[in-house]
């Protein structure tokens, strides 16, 4: 820059100075703010203890006073990302929930999800909004069925996965072979950083390989308030007094058994999704949940990019964009809303802003920004890349949509449709509630729990729901009763196979040559699908049908 030599060139350059100053302030807080952010889903089989895990970050996180627990005989509350009613009844998660909290200089963003896989379809979707996923592991019974699908949905995105090996309060498996059965089930490297000693009612602690000190816990109130914590050198005098001489001379020879075998920690291969680091405790006593937090926030990284149509975008850049994940209806009784959910991919949103809907091909007013604890709700008025808000839907949003703030318009990758696995007739028992029952169904379908059909020919007399999982068609009938005020008869078919039309501008459906077990059915957006009671009828279909191109997947 040239040296200013009077007063009126010091004027002339004096507002650009300040511009740039003000714009550096400001683009740099933003950048300090999304630094501070980590998004991460929770999985795990059912039961495995995940949503209590969830409690507990969130009373580390001083979010709530008391942590509630899912089941258990000192459980009065239930836990906070359980909202629904049917939740409530059952003890388990339905629906996925997101939770934000702060905690040592970091704002962080859980996503719990159902673990049961009657709701899976919630939680393939919830992780496309997560940068890294925490898989929870039951202690006694190591790898369940749900979590090799979940964790195969976490490779796929190729995000870092971390593990918690739970309820080591209870009586629990050799560690070592719980780590084998991770490796050799999952095929991911493990590499503990703590160790537990002894388990069930002789858990004493956990030894950190890092720091090669002991911890031991004291718990309160059955583990509703954080525990009280001591922690000593491993080779310190005063050890055996507290942990026994046995459980030290095992943990000697277990920790020279782990120097000598173990995968070494390596940051690049974690976020590879190569190498899983993991931890040992208990969310149910508090038991090494804020070790597991504090060495969690330091491992992951603050927002990652995102593919889109036109290249990748990077979190940092100015401009907001984001996409919707989940749609939920109803969350509030009082005014039958619907909330969007979407997840900033980049910049900062800032209440009320006007934004491009890429898919809708139209400007729109994001009103009634929120996020979301369970139930309550705060409003928010500014959010930065990494977090997760919610917004009033009016009816115009769908899974997979792109919102951003810059004219360039461009979408992010979509979120695929699973298949469903069971398919029922729905009809409503009162005839003059049609309005509400198609309204009810419609909702609910917009969220992606259920997916509906109807006949090839015909209207929306009759519809067909496809469910991924049995449990969703009890979820469905409670909803449309409580929510919707309509009585539903359900027919089960026999169905078990769909396959979408690929190439249905090529093709005549009607004129396909099918099989005795073969329906045709569209979606509502009127995309031709068939589905099958046997699996080898779609080879015969194939066959009969040459230039016909069937897919597993649907997109949103």
């Amino acid at each position: 820059m040239k040296e200013l030599n009077s007063y009126e060139e010091i004027e002339k350059w004096l507002p650009y100075v300040f511009f740039r100053t003000i714009g550096g302030i400001i683009l740099s807080t933003i950048a300090e703010e999304i630094k501070k952010r980590r998004t991460f889903a929770i999985i795990s089989h059912p039961d495995a203890g995940k949503t209590t895990l969830t409690e507990k970050f969130l009373l580390y996180g001083g979010a709530i006073n008391l942590a509630g627990t899912v089941k258990g005989r000192k459980a009065t509350k239930h836990a906070v990302s359980d909202w629904m009613e049917i939740e409530k009844e059952r003890g388990i998660s339905v629906t996925s929930s997101v939770m934000q909290f702060n905690y040592d200089g970091y704002c962080i963003n859980i996503l719990d999800t159902p673990g049961h896989q009657d709701f899976s379809e919630d939680t393939y979707r919830t992780l496309m909004a997560a940068d890294s996923a925490v898989m929870v592991i039951d202690g006694s019974k190591g790898v369940e069925a749900q979590t090799i699908k979940l964790f195969k949905v976490c490779v796929m995105r190729k995000i870092p996965i971390f593990t918690f090996i739970n309820k080591m309060d209870r009586e629990a498996r050799d560690p070592f072979e719980l780590m084998d059965e991770i490796e050799n089930v999952l095929g991911i490297r493990t590499c503990p950083i703590n160790w537990p000693i002894g388990c069930g009612k002789n858990f004493k602690g956990v030894y950190d390989r890092n720091t090669k000190e002991i911890t031991t816990f004291t718990a309160a109130m059955g583990g509703q308030k954080e525990v009280a914590s001591q922690t000593f050198p491993v080779e310190g005098t005063d050890v055996e007094s507290v942990i026994g001489f046995d459980y030290h001379q095992q943990l000697l020879d277990e920790i020279e058994l782990l120097d000598g075998a173990a995968d070494e920690f390596d940051m690049d291969r974690v976020s590879r999704g190569d190498l899983s680091p993991v931890f040992f405790g208990s969310a149910l006593t508090n038991f090494g949940v804020e070790t597991f937090l504090q060495h969690f926030l330091k491992m992951t990284t603050s927002p990652l990019p995102r593919k889109t149509t036109t290249g990748v975008i990077d979190p940092f850049k100015e401009d907001f964009s984001a996409f919707v994940f989940k749609i939920q209806a109803n969350m509030n009784k009082a005014h039958r809303d619907r909330i969007a959910f979407m997840r900033i991919v980049s910049g900062k949103f800032e209440a009320g802003m006007e934004v491009n809907h890429v898919q809708g091909g139209k400007k729109i007013r994001l009103s009634q920004p929120q996020q979301l604890m369970a139930q309550d709700r705060k409003i928010v008025e500014e959010a930065y890349a990494g977090d997760i808000i919610g917004v009033f839907d009016p009816g115009i949003f769908s899974i997979g949509d792109t919102l951003c703030a810059s004219n360039t318009k461009f979408e992010f990758e979509g979120i695929p449709t699973f298949a469903p696995e069971h398919f029922a007739r729905v009809r409503q028992v009162d005839t003059m509630k049609r309005k509400q029952f198609i309204k009810g169904v419609n909702q609910i379908a917009q969220e992606g729990a259920i997916q509906i059909f109807q006949e090839f020919n015909t209207g929306m007399e009759e519809i067909i729901v496809g469910v991924v999982g049995e449990l969703q068609f009890e979820v469905l009938t409670y909803r449309l009763e409580n929510e919707y005020n309509v009585e539903v008869k359900l027919e089960k078919l026999p169905y078990e196979y769909i396959r979408w039309v690929e190439n249905k501008e090529e093709v005549d459906v009607a004129k396909i040559q099918g099989t005795s077990d073969m329906k045709r059915i569209k979606d509502l957006k009127d995309n031709p699908l068939l589905i099958f009671v046997n699996s080898w009828s779609i080879g015969m279909v194939e066959e009969r049908n040459p230039g016909l191109k069937l897919s597993e997947f649907g997109h949103n």
